[in-house]
């Protein structure tokens, strides 16, 4: 069964486009307007082998990027929760470390149909404001709540030895939460036509 998806999602602020292929190859067109932001999406979907493509159709970026990068997260979510669809077979569970230089992302997910978020970061005084996007680490949070409410996951984000670069924390964790994910959404073989769930669905 493929587990492919495709989303449409329009509101008063933005219109954005996405489809993704979570059996593929690490393949992605993004196009968030958001120059920080389409990199770390570039490296999550390369790094979890998801194909992805996403387009910021219409935003008020005029204002700031808060509705964008929401909404983004909004999209991401609801298209793997469609692609995934009564999550047959799944792991549903991953975790997963990504170093870069002194920094390290852990992530750990429970794709349970419950929707929470916990993002820790060391250090969070050390951190510079914003970069030229106007991208700060509160946006990273908006951004990965946004997408566990809406894929219906419990996802954990922890960034260790927290650098003073705001790109490096913001790669390792999202290359940590591409690397869980994608361990979540294998199929597991002792199971492969179950729900794995003592439910019997996850919804």
């Amino acid at each position: 069964m493929e587990r492919k998806a495709q989303l449409e999602r329009k509101s008063k602020e933005t219109e954005i486009t996405a489809s993704i292929n979570i059996d593929g190859r690490g393949k992605s067109k993004i196009k968030t307007n958001i120059g920080l932001l389409d990199h770390m999406l570039d490296l999550f979907a390369f790094h979890a082998c998801f194909d992805l493509e996403l387009a910021v159709k219409k935003a008020d970026l005029e204002i700031d990027i808060h509705h964008t990068n929401e909404d983004i997260g909004i999209v991401l979510g609801k298209l793997f929760k469609k692609a995934l669809g009564e999550m047959q077979g799944i792991k549903r569970f991953g975790s997963a470390y990504a170093p870069m230089e002194s920094t390290l992302g852990r992530a750990v997910v429970d794709i349970s149909g419950r929707g929470y978020l916990t993002l820790t970061i060391e250090n969070m005084d050390k951190v510079n404001i914003k970069n030229e996007d106007g991208y700060t680490m509160a946006y990273l949070e908006h951004f990965l709540e946004s997408f566990a409410h809406n894929i219906g996951a419990t996802v954990n984000v922890k960034i260790e030895g927290t650098s003073e670069d705001l790109h490096t924390n913001l790669e390792a964790a999202f290359k940590a939460l591409g690397l869980a994910l994608h361990e979540a959404t294998r199929i597991n073989p002792a199971r492969p036509d179950s729900v794995p769930s003592t439910k019997g669905i996850i919804d």
